[in-house]
C-alpha cells in the first residue's frame, strides 16, 4: 500500500467517524457544557498518553512562555467552540449545524486578512459571497423558507459563533512554531478541562451508565482516536486531496441525521451545501489565483470539532 493510500484511508475513516459525533451528543442527553468538558477531559487524557508514548510530553516543559500562552489561548477558544457547536446541534439538528459550521474556512480567510495583513483578492471575495448564499440556502433561511423559531435561530447563531472561535484557533495555530500538533492539542484540552470545570458540568456520579458510554465514545473515539489518525494521515496527502476528503464529514453527518432521526434536508439545502463545498474548495485550492501543487502543510489543528 502506498503512503498516499494509507493517508487517504486514514482521513476517510476519520471524517466519516466525525459525522457521527452529533448522534453521540444528542443520545447522551447531556448539556453542551457537560459534553464539552468530558470531551476535553477524556480526549485530553488519551492524547497525553499518546504524547508520553511519543516522548513529547516531557518537552512541553521546555516551551517558551509565549508559545505556551498562545496554546492556552487557543484552548480557551477550542473549548468555547465545542460548547457552542453542541448547543447548535441540539437546537438545529446534526445536519444543519454541521453544514453551518463549514463556513469556518471563509472566516479564517477574513481573519487572516486582518491578523496577517493578507490581501483579499476579488475572486476570493466572490467565492466567499457564493458561500454565504449557500449558507442561506442550507439553513433554510432563504425566501419562503424563513419560518424558523427562536430556538432554531439561536442554534444557528451558536453554530456560527462556534465557527468563528474555531477560525481563531486556526489563526493562532498558523502563527505557532516549535510545538507539535499532539503537544498543542494536549495543552488545549487541559486548558478546556480547567476552564469548563468552572461552568458546573454534570459530576461523574450524576451521569448514568448510558451517558458515560456516549461521552466515552466522544472522548476516546471522536477526539483521541480521530486526532491520532489525522496526525498520521495528513502529512501523507497533498492539499487538493485533503480539501476534497474533508467534506466527507458533513456528508456523513447529513446521512446520520437522516438515518437516525429521519431529518431529510431539502433540495435547496442540498444546493446550499454544494455551494459551500464548491466555494471552500475554490478558496483552499486558490482557484483563479494560482495553482497550488505543494504538499499540504502539517495542520496543527485537525478538523475535529466539528
Amino acid at each position: 500500500m502506498t503512503r498516499q493510500m494509507e493517508g487517504m484511508i486514514g482521513l476517510i475513516a476519520a471524517q466519516t467517524l466525525l459525522g457521527t459525533i452529533g448522534l453521540c451528543v444528542l443520545e447522551s442527553g447531556a448539556a453542551p457544557v457537560t459534553v464539552a468538558f468530558y470531551r476535553c477531559a477524556i480526549g485530553g487524557l488519551a492524547l497525553a498518553l499518546y504524547c508520553w508514548y511519543r516522548g513529547d510530553l516531557a518537552r512541553l516543559a521546555r516551551l517558551s512562555p509565549r508559545i505556551l500562552a498562545m496554546a492556552v489561548a487557543s484552548g480557551v477558544l477550542m473549548a468555547g467552540n465545542w460548547v457552542l457547536f453542541f448547543e447548535g446541534i441540539q437546537r438545529t439538528g446534526i445536519a444543519v449545524a454541521t453544514i453551518t459550521f463549514h463556513i469556518q474556512p471563509f472566516l479564517v480567510v477574513v481573519l487572516g486578512a486582518f491578523v496577517f495583513r493578507e490581501r483579499l483578492q476579488a475572486v476570493t471575495l466572490l467565492w466567499i459571497g457564493l458561500a454565504l448564499i449557500g449558507l442561506a440556502l442550507a439553513t433554510g433561511l432563504s425566501g419562503m423558507e424563513l419560518t424558523a423559531d427562536r430556538s432554531y435561530l439561536l442554534g444557528l447563531a451558536a453554530t456560527l459563533a462556534a465557527a468563528f472561535l474555531y477560525a481563531g484557533v486556526t489563526i493562532i495555530a498558523k502563527g505557532l512554531t516549535g510545538i507539535s500538533a499532539p503537544q498543542l492539542a494536549t495543552v488545549q484540552f487541559a486548558t478546556g478541562t480547567l476552564m469548563l470545570a468552572a461552568f458546573s458540568p454534570a459530576g461523574p456520579l450524576t451521569l448514568s451508565a448510558d451517558q458515560w458510554g456516549w461521552l466515552a465514545i466522544i472522548g476516546l473515539v471522536h477526539t483521541g482516536g480521530v486526532y491520532v489518525v489525522l496526525y498520521k494521515a495528513l502529512p501523507k496527502l497533498t492539499t487538493p486531496v485533503i480539501a476534497v476528503l474533508l467534506f466527507l464529514y458533513p456528508a456523513s453527518a447529513v446521512l446520520v441525521d437522516a438515518l437516525a432521526y429521519g431529518h431529510l434536508i431539502s433540495t435547496l439545502q442540498l444546493v446550499g451545501l454544494g455551494l459551500i463545498i464548491l466555494s471552500s474548495l475554490a478558496v483552499t485550492l486558490r482557484w483563479g489565483i494560482r495553482r497550488l501543487t505543494t504538499a499540504a502543510d502539517a495542520q496543527l489543528v485537525p478538523p475535529t470539532t466539528r
